[in-house]
């Protein structure tokens, strides 16, 4: 597993963890969702709940795989484990995907203005620095659009544990 995979994943987990407890819990992406959702308020109501559906998939999916406890809490080393295994996430980090990119289209034409996909890392937690250096690195039309389908494939690349120098990267990196 490449060093560049574990500090996308450890980046997205501390983002996840909105409470800041140290651990995943059901509320944390409910928080999350509710965020996201509110970033895109002209995207129709099925994008929206398409996207409150895909974070609660992405929750269900780590706690059935991972919390062999019960104790409705995922630590770093056991989301690691399941988000680094495309085997047992890829349907999950799909839909995740899918639903993330097409918030991001309030208007179905396949395209995501900087704006809004700005507005909705935000809403994630990503730094605005980063935001920019991503969207660039998905290189943008000329009337500074990125097409629904780069961002959702850029998504799944994120998670992947054998990419490295991927748009994803710039996320993780510091910028001023």
């Amino acid at each position: 597993m490449r060093q560049a995979a574990l500090d996308r994943v450890k980046l997205i987990f501390t983002l996840l963890d909105a409470d800041g407890t140290g651990s995943l819990e059901a509320e944390d992406f409910e928080l999350m969702a509710t965020r996201v959702v509110a970033a895109s308020p002209n995207s129709g109501e099925a994008a929206k709940a398409a996207m409150l559906a895909a974070f609660r998939r992405y929750w269900t999916t780590l706690a059935a795989e991972l919390d062999a406890n019960r104790d409705g809490r995922i630590t770093f080393e056991e989301y690691t484990a399941c988000v680094l295994s495309p085997e047992r996430f890829d349907a999950a980090l799909t839909d995740f995907a899918e639903a993330l990119a097409a918030l991001g289209d309030p208007n179905g034409d396949g395209l995501i203005r900087r704006g809004l996909f700005v507005a909705l890392m935000v809403a994630i937690g990503f730094e605005r620095a980063n935001i920019d250096a991503l969207f660039d690195a998905f290189q943008p039309s000329d009337d500074d659009q990125i097409e629904v389908s780069v961002w959702a494939a850029g998504i799944k690349d994120y998670y992947s544990p054998d990419k490295a120098g991927i748009p994803g990267d710039h996320l993780v990196e510091v910028r001023g």
